[in-house]
């Protein structure tokens, strides 16, 4: 079974930075998206970046290129978020996402992380 685990959010203030972890387990599978989401309070979960695990194609929201940069280190299965200049409105819990096309199911499977609460203060 897939498992993410996220890890690294807190308080940070205005201009900080903060980097999240997020720890897979459970996976064999070679070919797949990951990404992060963040949700706000009161808001929808909302797409933050998004990479091909062939490293060739990273998406980020319009609100976070040049903020974030998504990372990862394959001996220890962990997918990182670093971000700076933060700013209060980017407070929101933040969730790792792996996307893989299951054969065995025949379509497009999605795993979850808990989440991990980042809070920017002014």
């Amino acid at each position: 079974q897939v498992q993410l685990v996220e890890s690294g959010g807190g308080l940070v203030q205005s201009g900080g930075s903060l980097k999240l972890s997020c720890v897979a387990s459970g996976y064999t599978f070679t070919r797949y998206v990951m990404s992060w989401y963040r949700q706000a309070p009161g808001k929808e979960r909302e797409l933050v970046v998004a990479a091909t695990s062939d490293g060739q194609s990273t998406n980020y929201a319009d609100s976070m290129k040049g903020r974030a940069t998504i990372s990862r280190d394959n001996a220890k299965n962990t997918v990182y978020l670093d971000m700076n200049s933060l700013k209060p409105e980017d407070t929101a819990v933040y969730y790792c996402n792996l996307g893989y096309y299951s054969a065995h199911a025949d379509r497009y499977l999605e795993v979850w992380g808990q989440g991990t609460l980042v809070t920017v203060s002014s």
